[in-house]
Parts: structure tokens; C-alpha cells; sequence
């Protein structure tokens, strides 16, 4: 009798993972459960936002990605019951049971954590390249931007794709110098945190370009109000708690995220909310016949599909041995990757791993901007997205 593996979240993480199982023919029975009509590969968004690409081409049919042999089980969950190895769903009344459990859900969007913020959405020059649905918004008001200030924003939680916040203001600043407007625009970075990026390599090259290019940046003041009628947007002072105002014409707002509900009120959860698992070998630290992979997960490294793609080999590898009785001896050394885009033609593409060191891909300086990156960050990742990852294919 084959074996039940149940992967909760059809997005990169699940798919990917569930095309690598199948291609190892191994004896497992597989199902995905996710309520999704669509999947999204949105590591193109910013680019969408730039005015570069069609939003349209980031997305494929979820039942057009599902591997082959696998069951798609068009639901969303309410709860888990580890103790006898089963998933509660939303619409469906039984419980699905397994025998190995694989979590990645993604991250939820918190977008009334700041308040007024989603009814501002779209409208007043809001927007944020982290939805589909208000991508779009995103072009439309750095084209309409023609003085005063644009404020880009950074959360104080973890967030997919730490890069994305300041990739964008990259893209606007260059866009405004494009058609003339630079000098009536001031340009500022605003971040919940202490510095533009976390690794000291990337971070110097950014600053680098922050301080030529003339933008402004703004530290420890973290998003929580809106005003949209009024074009203002309020910060709190993570270390004073003032409230500051800062008037707007463009605000590119990111939102608060955290693992979903149904994950920090469960009991595979750690007590920041995200499914606990061992940040080396991605097996749960108390139910080990659940592992966990990607943005839900409790891995301390940037929350990317580039971390995915050597998290996926770990897990799948650690769960076969797990299977046989084997010791896990495959190891994920926290290797993320975030190309860092400056410019319509102009990437720094970071690499690094759980301590910062730098784990660089090409042999030569990635701190420094280059062409050829934009390229593989504009075609070569993206045809390597659909082709080969959500194929099985790692590399």
C-alpha cells in the first residue's frame, strides 16, 4: 500500500516539491491541497510595477502546474491534528489523513495591520507591487508622478523577497530622470529597520547607490496609517514610539506579513508563529514525520523562490531517509538569493547563506551592477521558473 505525502500550498515551494517526489518514483501517494485557481510566480511583479512586463504574463492556471500523478485538492485549511496525523479542511468534511505532512501554505498578507491602508489602495497614488491585483496601480502612478514626494516602504516583519521594497524605487528614481521630473521629486527609502540590506557586502554597494542617485532614507519608522483622502502617511519610531507624518504623492506601501492563521494557531507552530522546524535538515522539531519548506517555514534565512529552490532537494532527500530509517544527512546551509534590481538595466544579483557570507554563483564581484544580470533576472530566471523548477528541476 503506497504511502500518503500531503503538501499543503500549490505555490513554488509545493509544486516544486511534489514534481521532485514524482520524479523519483517513489512509492507515495501525493496530494496538494490549495483553494487557488491561479499560481503566480511573483518575482516578476516588480518588474510589472517598473512598466516592463504585463502582469499577465506571471501567472499560469494552478491545474496547468500540478504535477502529473498528483491530486489537487481544491481546499484551504482550517487546522491540523498531528497527534493522528491528519488536516481539517475548510469545505471539505473529513479529515485528510497522511503519513508524511509537507507545510507550505506561503505567507499571509497583513493588510489591515496598517490602518487605512487597503482602502487606500489604487487610488491617491497608493500601491504595492505585492498583489496582483494592485500591481498594475503600481506604473500607473510612478507615470503620474511628476513632483513632491514618493515614499517607498519597508515593514517590520519578515517579508518575501526582502529586495523587492527598494527594487522598485530603483526603477521610479531612474524612471523620473528618464522624463525630466528628478529634480522636482524627492525619493525616499523608509524602513522599519536599521539599514537598506542585511548583508554587509550587498549593503555597501546599495548605500553606494542611494548616495549617487541622491535618494533619501529614513530609519526605524515603521508604517501604521494611511490617510488616503489626505495623502499622508503615518510611521511609528521603533525605538521612540513618535508618530511621524509624511505627506506623499507616491506611496509604495508594503505590508506587514506572517505565516497564515491557520499555522500560528496550530500546534506545529513555534512561537513566532511559523512552522518549527529544524533550519538544517527542515524536519518538524516535535512531529517528525512533518517537514516544512519556503515562507511559512522557521528558517532564518530571506524568504525567496531562489531559497526554495536548494530548500526543496534538502527536504525531499531528508524525507526519503526519514522513510527508510535512515539518519538525515542532507543539509541546508540557508543559501538565498535576491537579484537586486538598480535599474532598467542594472542588477546586483546577492547570493548568501544563514551568516551573510556572500555564496556567490559567477566568478566575478556580484556586489557590482551589471547587465547581463538584468537579463537573467528579466528571461533566464523566469523561463528556468516555469521549465525546470516546477518541473523537479533544481540544478
Amino acid at each position: 500500500m503506497k504511502k500518503k505525502i500531503v503538501i499543503i500550498g500549490g505555490g513554488t515551494a509545493g509544486i516544486t516539491t511534489a514534481a521532485m517526489l514524482k520524479n523519483k518514483s517513489l512509492n507515495f501517494e501525493i496530494s496538494i491541497i490549495d483553494p487557488s485557481e491561479d499560481h503566480y510566480y511573483q518575482p516578476l511583479w516588480t518588474l510589472v510595477g517598473g512598466g516592463i512586463f504585463n502582469k499577465e504574463k506571471s501567472m499560469k492556471k494552478m491545474k496547468d502546474v500540478i504535477p502529473s500523478g498528483t491530486t489537487w485538492i481544491q481546499d484551504s485549511v482550517k487546522t491540523f491534528d498531528p497527534e493522528s496525523n491528519s488536516v481539517y479542511l475548510n469545505e471539505q468534511t473529513d479529515p485528510i489523513t497522511y503519513d508524511y505532512l509537507i507545510i507550505c501554505p506561503g505567507i499571509q498578507i497583513d493588510w489591515d495591520k496598517v490602518k487605512g491602508l487597503r482602502e487606500a489602495m489604487g487610488k491617491n497614488g497608493v500601491c504595492s507591487n505585492y498583489d496582483y491585483n494592485y500591481v498594475d496601480y503600481t506604473w500607473k502612478f510612478i507615470q503620474k508622478t511628476k513632483s513632491g514626494n514618493a515614499l517607498f516602504t519597508y515593514p517590520n516583519t519578515p517579508i518575501k523577497c526582502g529586495g523587492a521594497p527598494q527594487k522598485i524605487m530603483y526603477l521610479a528614481e531612474e524612471f523620473f530622470r528618464k522624463v525630466n521630473q528628478r529634480n522636482n521629486i524627492n525619493v525616499e527609502f523608509v524602513t522599519a529597520g536599521e539599514r537598506v540590506f542585511g548583508v554587509q557586502k550587498y549593503r555597501e554597494a546599495l548605500e553606494r547607490i542611494i548616495k549617487d542617485r541622491g535618494i533619501n532614507t529614513s530609519f526605524n519608522l515603521n508604517l501604521t496609517k494611511v490617510d488616503g483622502q489626505n495623502n499622508i502617511a503615518f510611521f511609528t519610531n521603533a525605538k521612540t514610539g513618535e508618530v511621524v507624518e509624511k505627506e506623499y504623492n507616491l506611496l509604495h506601501a508594503v505590508p506587514p506579513m506572517s505565516a497564515p492563521d491557520f499555522i500560528k494557531e496550530s500546534p506545529i507552530s513555534d512561537n513566532a508563529g511559523w512552522v518549527d522546524v529544524d533550519k538544517f535538515t527542515l524536519q518538524h522539531n516535535k512531529y517528525k514525520n512533518i517537514f516544512s519548506l519556503g515562507d511559512a517555514s522557521s528558517l532564518p534565512t530571506s524568504k525567496t523562490g531562489a531559497a526554495i529552490r536548494k530548500e526543496a532537494p534538502v527536504l525531499v532527500n531528508n524525507l526519503v531517509l526519514y522513510d527508510q530509517g535512515k539518519e538525515l544527512i542532507h543539509k541546508y546551509n540557508g543559501y538565498t538569493s535576491c537579484p537586486l534590481v538598480t535599474g532598467y538595466s542594472k542588477v546586483i544579483m546577492a547570493e548568501f547563506d544563514y551568516d551573510g557570507n556572500p555564496l556567490e554563483s559567477f566568478p566575478f564581484d556580484q556586489s557590482k551592477e551589471r547587465y547581463s544580470m538584468f537579463l537573467a533576472k528579466k528571461y533566464g530566471i523566469p523561463f528556468m521558473y516555469w521549465n525546470a523548477m516546477l518541473n523537479g528541476y533544481t540544478g
